[in-house]
């Protein structure tokens, strides 16, 4: 099979088609006793028509010619790097979680914790919190024990998730940053949360401190929730809780 042409060669097709076209034009314009002869003023008609010629069609393409075989890449670019892969979760973390360094505002409900209501699995709960909740397993199955976030600071936790039964039934805060279901927040005062939850707010006596108090309010849907305030000597909250009863209303943690 004969190869094409390569760029910027002059087919001879395309000369005699050039020259026949010169010689046609000398044709029309001489007189007929004069011999024939290319006059000055076709020259530049014959350069125009040959560079043309040289111009071949697909010179642009980069089209290998049938039959041949496509040159190697550039070793450019076969030293390119290839890109990264795109990262993988880790086991027991979510995409999208609900946490940053304290719970997401608005995820801690009477129901449970954004997607982990109360009575979801362990594995519920990491996955809705999406970070390291540490790895605490009960002394006995289906006793009760802590989810804590890592790493714990000087000051203890600042959140934690109570299982017991194999079952999510409560979360504790200490952390000032954090809202509790209803609005109250750490710091607030026995009159301002009176102010939040009016009718459904049933007072108690604090079990270790005689000037304090245990503030206990039902959810506003009639759901099982509760939310548990505890107020230091001073009347403000120093701590709260949410979850199922009897959970919510241990008073020593997992006692």
């Amino acid at each position: 099979m004969a190869k094409a042409a390569p760029t910027g060669t002059v087919s001879g097709t395309c000369v005699v088609a050039a020259l026949t076209a010169a010689v046609t034009s000398s044709r029309l314009r001489r007189r007929p006793e004069s011999p024939m002869r290319l006059p000055k003023a076709f020259l530049p008609v014959l350069a125009a028509a040959l560079c043309a010629c040289g111009a071949q069609p697909g010179d642009a393409d980069s089209a290998t010619p049938a039959g041949e075989t496509a040159p190697p890449p550039s070793a450019d670019a076969a030293d390119a790097p290839a890109a990264d892969p795109a990262p993988v979760p880790a086991a027991g973390q979510a995409t999208g979680s609900l946490r940053v360094e304290t719970p997401a505002e608005g995820t801690i409900g009477f129901a449970g914790f954004g997607p982990a209501p109360f009575g979801s699995s362990a594995e519920q709960v990491r996955q809705a919190w999406g970070g390291d909740l540490g790895d605490e397993q009960p002394s006995e199955p289906g006793g009760c024990h802590y989810l804590i976030p890592q790493p714990l600071g000087p000051e203890g936790y600042p959140t934690a998730f109570m299982i017991e039964g194999d079952r999510f039934v409560r979360m504790d805060v200490r952390d000032a940053a954090v809202t509790a279901p209803g609005g109250a927040r750490i710091g607030m005062t026995h009159e301002e949360i009176r102010a939040l939850y009016a009718d459904r707010l049933e007072e108690r006596p604090h079990k270790y401190d005689p000037q304090g108090k245990v503030l206990r309010v039902t959810a506003p849907e009639g759901g099982n929730g509760v939310l548990v305030l505890e107020l230091d000597a001073a009347g403000r909250v120093d701590a709260w809780r949410v979850g199922v009863p009897p959970q919510v209303d241990y008073v020593e943690g997992c006692s």
